[in-house]
């Protein structure tokens, strides 16, 4: 089981960014994807989960502004984040596991991709 986060960057307050999570060795069609974050001097904080059903979850501080979604046929899921403030600087991380767990329990993660949001 392999993920691999891509599509961080350095962008200005308001803007977007499109995180895309690329996965192989497994059926995504069976398990959920989940995007984590973790900014300088924090823990970790789970940010959105789509489950294999499509059902999808949001931390509340990304409410309305992210949108978590996956193609199964491209073994790959997707963060579009919109409005994006300084408070979303971390480094972001997607997971994989048979149900969503925001809360960190996720069995499979990949290597993280930087978003630093300034002006």
């Amino acid at each position: 089981v392999q993920l691999q986060a891509f599509g961080g960057g350095l962008v200005q307050p308001g803007w977007s960014l499109r995180l895309s999570c690329v996965t192989s060795g497994f059926t995504l069609d069976y398990y959920a994807i989940a995007w984590f974050r973790q900014a300088p001097g924090k823990e970790r904080e789970g940010v959105s989960c789509i489950g294999r059903d499509g059902t999808t979850y949001y931390a509340d501080s990304v409410k309305g502004r992210f949108t978590i979604s996956r193609d199964n046929a491209k073994n790959t899921g997707y963060l579009q984040m919109n409005s994006l403030q300084p408070e979303d600087t971390a480094v972001y991380y997607c997971a994989t596991d048979l149900l969503c767990d925001l809360l960190g329990g996720m069995d499979y993660w990949g290597k993280g991709t930087l978003v630093t949001v300034s002006s």
